[in-house]
């Protein structure tokens, strides 16, 4: 497994937000996770969903919402782990 940080992100309270990152090989089997940052009295909570886009034969697009689901700012980063 192989894991890293791809971008960090930062949203207003109960915003929400689409960043994109591209060039994947399209054999990977990649799983996308969304870590707060930001230190916060109560909870920082967010939640994501994942869309893929297959961009070449060989490479795909991922297109990630966030959505912050506090009434406070948050920062975090936008981190994957590759499984095969």
């Amino acid at each position: 497994m192989w894991t890293g940080v791809q971008f960090n992100g930062a949203l207003a309270p109960n915003a929400s937000n689409r960043w994109f990152t591209f060039n994947w090989p399209t054999a990977w089997h990649v799983v996308w996770y969304m870590v707060p940052t930001t230190p916060q009295s109560g909870n920082p909570q967010v939640e994501w969903t994942v869309g893929v886009e297959r961009a070449t034969a060989a490479n795909a697009t991922y297109w990630i919402t966030v959505k912050n689901l506090t009434n406070q700012s948050v920062n975090f980063e936008g981190r994957f782990a590759v499984l095969n």
